[in-house]
């Protein structure tokens, strides 16, 4: 009961009028800077540093709170309404979430967004109060070929991701993990597929592969089929502009699913809410008792990673406040709040500065709620988007896109590549290559690189120290049993050959009798 007395002095100090003008504040800013391609919420944490240190702690860590919230449904608005992913684990709602607003469904697409993302929360900080130090032991075991284990597991998903062909999504994957090759290497420190372009050093932008792929594609694809007629159909009523009844239930075992895993993910310093929504969307898929409409417009396919991408902040608050290790870009920037306000993090924090911890973990509820209390009215007026003519959105959305790319490292070089993976998407679409598994590989690569090779330096080049560890040796065997039920079920769902009709004889005429 102590833990949960602890937080109710949290919500206290939290609930003060000066907090929560503070966290409204930042929900604001979070939503309208997060729409932006290029500004995700650790770029955004990063700018408006200066002004939440010039705060009091507690008050400045709540203002952050909001902002990161904030920024995290801009990301899912966007790539709802315009198949624009502004952060990696925006990607996994393009994948459903887009296809639902092209049925007249993209309020609900956004109202179960923010509803998943709420509930999810709610659970994130409740696991946070009373499983930290169990999950923070367990963050302390992963090592470098626990990671790696990881990161394979998840590259195999990935290829699940492609659907009934399998194949194409291992050509996409491959591609993805081949653009996360260029730049330096960290270990050699030497040029990879760079060509001698200093622009290139740095590696490929996310978000000039992902706008590219996504949203250019998407206007390529569009603009030639479109000729006049409306691209998407807005419903008047206001009760389909939210998610009904029947969308909740259904979506309730995805939701309950990714606050779990987005939880225990987040907790790994590096999991991060990219691996987290897209394990949960995996999940989600595999244990649906219909499949085959994910890709198509499920709800749940938007629920699953949204409900893992706001528990994740739960679970990834425990490196950074029991451990001081931050597992994240937006948590990195938290701790650098931390440092400047003089606080250690540690497992001393919450005994020291308990007027500082507690009201943090509250912070991540209150930033939710506000979230939830601002924008699901908003939600009528973000789906008036889809009711602006295509001839006047589409070319509003690439001057967003270019913006953005440019943004980022004021780059042409950037500009110039987005118009080639437009153009990759484009084919992509016409060749029913999936561009998610691709973008997923490009996250997901030099993860999985670094730990590899981590491993190895460790093991003196013995292969065996991914099986000899005991949680690394789980997680392997867990993907081998995944492939095994992959090949199973694929094979019994694989429908029988057509029978070749027999011929007519040849006496036979059409009409004789």
């Amino acid at each position: 009961m102590g833990a949960l007395h602890n937080l109710m002095d949290g919500f206290g100090a939290a609930f003060t009028p000066l907090n929560l003008f503070w966290v409204a504040v930042g929900v604001v800013i979070g939503t309208l800077i997060g729409i932006l391609p290029g500004l995700g919420p650790p770029a955004t944490l990063a700018i408006l540093l200066p002004l939440t240190t010039s705060l009091p702690p507690a008050t400045g860590l709540i203002l952050m709170a909001g902002i990161y919230h904030g920024a995290k449904f801009a990301g899912s608005t966007t790539a709802i309404l315009l198949n624009i992913p502004t952060e990696p684990s925006s990607v996994v709602l393009c994948i459903d979430g887009h296809p639902l607003a092209r049925q007249g469904r993209a309020g609900p697409a956004m109202g179960m967004s923010a509803i998943s993302g709420f509930a999810a929360s709610t659970f994130g900080v409740i696991a946070l109060t009373f499983a930290a130090p169990w999950v923070a032991e367990l963050a302390v075991d992963f090592g470098p070929p626990e990671y790696a284990a990881l990161m394979a597991f998840a590259l195999l998903l990935v290829i699940m991701m492609a659907g009934e062909s399998p194949l194409r999504g291992f050509i996409s994957m491959g591609l993805g993990l081949l653009l996360s090759t260029v730049g330096v290497d960290i270990f050699s420190g030497q040029q990879r597929f760079t060509f001698g372009s200093t622009g290139l050093s740095d590696g490929i932008e996310f978000i000039t592969l992902s706008v590219g792929l996504f949203a250019v594609g998407e206007v390529l694809v569009n603009v030639e089929t479109a000729m006049g007629r409306p691209l998407f159909t807005v419903p008047s009523k206001l009760r389909e502009l939210l998610p009904s009844r029947a969308d909740l239930v259904r979506s309730r075992s995805a939701i309950a699913q990714g606050s779990v895993l987005g939880f225990v993910v987040g907790a790994l310093p590096g999991g991060g809410s990219t691996v987290a929504s897209f394990l949960s969307y995996t999940l989600a898929k595999r244990t649906s008792r219909t499949p085959e409409r994910f890709g198509k417009g499920a709800i749940e396919g938007v629920a699953a990673p949204e409900a893992a991408n706001n528990s994740e902040s739960g679970g990834a608050m425990i490196p950074l406040l029991s451990l001081g290790l931050p597992g994240t870009a937006s948590t990195a920037v938290m701790l650098a709040a931390l440092l400047l306000y003089g606080l250690q993090p540690g497992p001393l924090l919450f005994t020291q500065h308990p007027e500082i911890g507690w009201p943090v973990i509250a912070s991540l509820y209150i930033g939710n709620m506000a979230l939830l209390i601002l924008n699901l009215p908003m939600i009528p007026v973000w789906v008036k988007i889809l009711k602006i003519p295509y001839w006047v959105l589409y070319p509003a959305i690439l001057v967003l896109a270019v913006v953005g790319v440019y943004s980022v490292r004021s780059s042409m070089l950037d500009v110039y590549m987005l118009a080639g993976f437009g153009l990759v998407g484009y084919v992509f679409r016409k060749l029913g290559i999936p561009a998610a598994p691709m973008l997923m590989a490009f996250v997901l690569g030099p993860m999985a690189e670094n730990a590899v090779r981590q491993s190895l330096v460790l093991s003196g080049n013995d292969p065996l120290i991914f099986v000899e560890r005991p949680i690394a040796a789980t997680v392997l065997g867990i993907a081998l049993l995944v492939v095994l039920v992959i090949l199973l079920t694929g094979r019994r769902r694989r429908p029988p050959a057509p029978r070749a009709a027999a011929p007519e004889p040849a006496h036979q005429t059409t009409g004789t009798p």
